[in-house]
């Protein structure tokens, strides 16, 4: 964790922002519960455990910052939250979400299946993708179990 923070402390360095102790929380929080898709709320809530002194405000404008600075990706899947991703070193895409329509639940891909895609758009209609973003929608293998 300690290397992750380091690198986002040097993202932020290189942009002209410091990594405060209420970005750091931020961050920590965010590393620490990496496959929940948090909202800002979330967030909030986890940080202020261990910073009582945090306002919602601090914690909504270290979020988009961390999302202009391409740090966290800042989704939305459909239901008016915005939630929040860190983004994954060894990937040059984020992954793909299967979204729950019933329970809300979201499971990810990580896996990219749409390589052979970009490079056909590359070469046939000379467009570079340098990023995408594919959620699924329907009903998770929990709720299909419940309904039968």
């Amino acid at each position: 964790m300690e290397a992750r923070i380091e690198k986002i402390k040097q993202q932020l360095q290189s942009q002209g922002y410091k990594l405060t102790p209420q970005r750091e929380a931020t961050v920590r929080v965010l590393l620490e519960n990496e496959e929940d898709h948090l909202s800002a709320e979330d967030v909030y809530m986890l940080v202020k455990e261990k910073a009582p002194e945090i306002g919602l405000a601090t914690v909504y404008r270290t979020l988009e910052l961390l999302s202009d600075l391409h740090v966290v990706e800042k989704m939305n899947f459909g239901d008016g939250v915005a939630r929040y991703d860190l983004r994954n070193d060894n990937n040059t895409h984020h992954h793909h979400h299967l979204i729950c329509v019933q329970c809300g639940a979201v499971d990810e891909i990580m896996e990219d299946w749409l390589t052979p895609l970009e490079e056909r758009l590359e070469k046939e209609f000379h467009f570079k993708v340098i990023d995408h973003r594919l959620d699924f929608q329907g009903i998770c293998h929990r709720c299909n179990k419940k309904d039968k």
